[in-house]
């Protein structure tokens, strides 16, 4: 077993022997198991017992982990809490509040003790259990895979990992090696007690599934190591997709590409979004109902623009963007032009008004109308505009919504409508109607940026006298 778990140790768990490692023990064979195959592989090891207070006798089993420390010269630490009390305050199960409370403990001790892991003596046996717990759930392939050698639990600690090196060991074996090495261990009579749905999936589902096939628990085995090398696959599309979709980001709020968010497969989208939540909030429960509420407004026809998700979480659209966020989060101007802390500009030609986040506007005659035209015919960037001023009398100028505002839109023969109604017709961001720069002839609105010029500026066959106008985005970082 020894060049095994050496293998294990270096290349599936990445630990190194110049840094110290946590070992959760708790007396039973699982974990002597694994304090001494990294005490006889030279590991520097800090000793961790943490009592749940939930047996009376489990001051039995803290004297017995310190006494099998100190006889293999390590050192050892001791943690208690009510876990019972802390199950019923913070309305989790025995079982999630137990492991709580103890990963919480060792963590910290990792912490304080620069480990480099916090290693815990987990099993094929209990990968096993894991996944049919997860299976009842209705997991995704991340539950149905199982535990991994390695792996970071952000809700406990960012940076330092869970490392679980016998996986690929059976309970059996564990109390062999104990006994060919002289540990002593200590049963945990509350491993017996079917009040604990592990136990019951222990003691009652696995025997009766084996009766079905009785290499049941080899056969789960096999499906999770085939299962992991198919999560990684899909780890690296998700990277490439990730990479593809998401425009910015940051702690509050991460913003998709919607056009391209809406090409990914359902699949991809499903985990594109479980991934942003995870990011914004690691501790979420992300469950199938919540990813397919937002599956269902990223390919919705009508663009319904809202979901709550979950854990103060939620999803909109603005444009052609997705945003997943806190309820907190301060969301980017800088996607749309914004006339911010001026109200009104005159526009004199030629001319360039710098607009916030890094917008300009820019203004010049074209003299050439039937050129303008053709360019105009053939354009479809709707924040560029040519515009007739053979009839413009009232000075120019660049202004934001006022109450009762009219606009008569290219393509209404001259109807007006209220500048409120179109902008809710174009679907223009909520957020950014405010301050959306609009070009006037003195109150005459005749040109909305972005969307369309008035109706009685277009260009025609006789046009004369032209003015040309645009809005230039902001220049990408690194561009």
């Amino acid at each position: 077993m020894s060049e095994t778990i050496e293998a294990i140790l270096k290349g599936e768990c990445g630990l190194v022997k110049d840094r110290p490692i946590v070992v959760g023990v708790s007396g039973g064979p699982d974990s002597l198991c694994l304090l001494e195959t990294l005490r006889q592989a030279g590991y520097s090891l800090v000793v961790a017992h943490f009592d749940h207070q939930l047996r009376p006798e489990s001051g039995e089993d803290a004297r017995m982990v310190e006494k099998t420390a100190s006889r293999l010269m390590l050192g050892c630490q001791f943690g208690s809490e009510d876990v019972r009390a802390h199950a019923e305050q913070e309305k989790l199960s025995i079982e999630e509040a137990a492991r709580n409370l103890r990963y919480r403990f060792m963590f910290k001790l990792a912490r304080e003790r620069n480990a480099q892991a916090v290693a815990v003596g987990h099993t094929a046996d209990d990968q096993v259990e894991t996944i049919i717990m997860h299976f009842l759930r209705g997991s995704a392939l991340n539950g149905l895979k199982g535990m991994s050698y390695r792996s970071v639990i952000k809700t406990f600690d960012p940076e330092i990992p869970i490392v679980r090196p016998l996986l690929n060991m059976w309970r059996e074996e564990t109390v062999v090696f104990c006994a060919a090495n002289g540990l002593r261990p200590h049963y945990d009579s509350s491993n017996d007690s079917i009040d604990f749905q592990r136990n019951r999936i222990r003691h009652l589902l696995i025997p009766n599934l084996e009766s079905y096939n009785p290499k049941f628990r080899e056969a789960v085995l096999r499906m999770s190591q085939s299962l992991k090398g198919d999560y990684v696959f899909l780890m690296e599309m998700l990277e490439t997709a990730w990479h593809e979709t998401v425009t910015s980001s940051d702690e509050n709020s991460i913003t998709f590409d919607s056009d391209l968010l809406s090409k990914c497969s359902l699949g991809l989208q499903r985990n594109l979004v479980k991934q942003a939540m995870q990011t914004l909030h690691p501790a979420v429960d992300v469950s199938y109902s919540t990813l397919e509420r937002a599956v269902s407004m990223i390919n919705s026809p009508t663009h319904f623009s809202r979901v709550d998700l979950k854990g103060g979480l939620r999803m909109f659209r603005e444009a052609n963007h997705v945003y997943i966020c806190t309820v907190d989060a301060e969301l980017p101007f800088n996607l749309w032009p914004q006339l911010t802390g001026i109200g009104s500009a005159l526009v004199s030609i030629p001319t360039q008004i710098e607009l916030a986040g890094g917008w300009k506007f820019n203004c010049e005659r074209w003299g050439m109308p039937v050129l303008a035209r053709e360019q105009a015919e053939r354009n479809e960037d709707m924040f560029q505009v040519w515009l007739d001023v053979e009839n413009l009398s009232k000075p120019l100028n660049l202004r934001t919504r006022r109450a009762g505002d009219q606009f008569s839109p290219f393509g209404l023969n001259g109807h007006s409508q209220k500048l409120s109604d179109f902008f809710v017709n174009v679907k223009m961001p909520q957020r950014a109607r405010d301050n959306w720069p609009l070009l006037c002839a003195g109150e005459e609105i005749i040109w909305v940026p972005g969307y369309r010029p008035a109706h009685a500026y277009r260009l025609t066959a006789v046009t004369k006298s032209v003015l040309y106008f645009s809005i230039s985005r902001p220049r990408e970082k690194g561009a």
